[in-house]
C-alpha cells in the first residue's frame, strides 16, 4: 500500500466520518435505550420459559449432535457470509462504480459480521463502510446510497422468504397466535410475494428516474433487481438452514416451518433493537417450538450464534484491524 494510503489509514476515524445532526444523536440515545429495556424483558421471559432446564440438559442436547450436523452448519454459515458479500457488489454496481470485487465482499461480509453482533446495522454498518470505501473514493452521500440500497435489498429477500413461507405452510402463525385464520396467513403470504414480483416488473419498465427534492433515485435494471432478490432469499435460507440442522430430526417440523419460525423471530429482534437480538431472537423461536425439547432447540440457537455471529465477529475484528494497521484487506 502507498505512503498516502497509509497516511490516511494512520488519521482519526473522526476525520473521515462527518458529525451527526443533532436530531440523529437523540434518536440514536432512544433506540439504544429501547433496545437495552428489550433485552432486558426478552431475558427475563426467556429465564421464566427456560427455569426448568438444567446446564446438564443443554450439554447433553449439544453432545448429542452429530459430527456431520456441525460441519454441516459451519458450511452454511459460510455459503450465507458469501451471499452476505455480495450484498455490497451489488450496490456498487448499480452506482456504477467499478472496485475490487473481493474489497467489495469482504467489506460487506465484514460489515454484517460487526452490526449483527453489537446491533444498530445501518448506523455502525454505515460507519464501517464509509471507513473503507471513502479511501475507494466514494462520497459520503455515494457511501449513505450503499447502504440504502443493500438494506432494501434485505427487506426485498425477508418478503419474498417470508412470503412463501406463510403461503406454504399458513400454520406457521398458529404456533404463536390463533388470531389469523390460515385464508388471512395465505394471503399476507400472497401479497408480501407480490410486492417482490411487483417491484422486479416495474424494474422492467422503461421509467424514468424518481425525484423527490434533492433525492434522485435510478431504478434498477431488471438483473439487478432479480439478483437482489435472489442474493437476499439465498442468504437468509441458509442462514436458516444453520438452525435446522443443528435441531434434532425427531420432532422437527421440516426446512419450510423452521425458515419460517426463523424469519420471524430474526424480524422480531430487528425490530426490537436488542444488541444482537439477544433474548428476543431466542424467545420467539422457542416459543415457536412448542413441540419440540427446549434443550435442543436451546442448542440449535446457541450453534446458530457460534456459527453466524461469533465466530464472523472475531473473524471480522481481525480483518478490521489488519486494515486499520495498513495491509490490504
Amino acid at each position: 500500500m502507498n505512503d498516502d494510503l497509509g497516511h490516511r489509514l494512520s488519521e482519526p476515524p473522526t476525520k473521515l466520518i462527518p458529525a451527526p445532526p443533532p436530531g440523529l444523536a437523540v434518536q440514536t440515545i432512544f433506540w439504544k435505550v429501547t433496545g437495552v429495556s428489550a433485552l432486558g424483558v426478552s431475558i427475563w421471559l426467556l429465564s421464566r420459559e427456560l427455569r426448568t432446564l438444567s446446564f446438564m440438559d443443554l450439554e447433553e442436547s449439544l453432545a448429542a449432535l452429530p459430527v456431520t450436523a456441525w460441519l454441516a452448519c459451519g458450511g452454511f454459515a459460510i455459503v450465507a457470509y458469501l451471499f452476505l458479500g455480495c450484498y455490497d457488489w451489488l450496490a456498487l454496481t448499480y452506482l456504477r462504480k467499478k472496485m475490487d470485487p473481493i474489497f467489495a465482499a469482504t467489506c460487506g461480509a465484514v460489515t454484517y459480521a460487526f452490526s449483527h453482533t453489537i446491533g444498530a446495522s445501518v448506523f455502525s454498518g454505515a460507519v464501517i463502510r464509509y471507513r473503507a470505501y471513502s479511501l475507494k473514493g466514494l462520497s459520503g452521500g455515494e457511501v449513505a446510497r450503499l447502504v440504502a440500497f443493500c438494506s432494501f435489498t434485505f427487506v426485498l429477500g425477508a418478503m419474498a422468504v417470508t412470503g412463501a413461507a406463510l403461503v406454504a405452510d399458513p400454520l406457521v402463525l398458529d404456533r404463536f397466535t390463533d388470531a389469523f385464520p390460515l385464508n388471512a396467513t395465505r394471503i399476507a403470504g400472497s401479497l408480501l410475494t407480490g410486492i417482490v414480483i411487483f417491484y422486479i416488473t416495474l424494474s422492467m419498465l422503461p421509467l424514468r428516474r424518481l425525484k423527490i427534492g434533492k433525492l434522485d433515485i435510478a431504478y434498477p435494471t431488471p438483473a439487478i433487481a432479480l439478483l437482489q432478490v435472489t442474493v437476499a432469499a439465498a442468504e437468509i435460507i441458509f442462514a436458516a438452514m444453520i438452525v435446522y440442522f443443528a435441531l434434532p430430526v425427531e420432532g422437527n417440523p421440516g426446512i419450510v416451518t423452521v425458515t419460517g419460525i426463523f424469519m420471524l423471530s430474526f424480524l422480531a429482534a430487528l425490530v426490537s433493537h436488542s444488541p444482537g437480538g439477544l433474548g428476543v431472537f431466542e424467545l420467539v423461536f422457542i416459543t415457536g417450538m412448542p413441540d419440540m425439547n427446549r434443550s435442543d432447540v436451546l442448542a440449535a440457537l446457541l450453534i446458530f450464534r457460534l456459527f453466524y455471529f461469533i465466530l464472523p465477529f472475531v473473524f471480522s475484528l481481525a480483518i478490521i484491524a489488519r486494515f486499520e494497521f495498513g495491509r490490504r484487506l
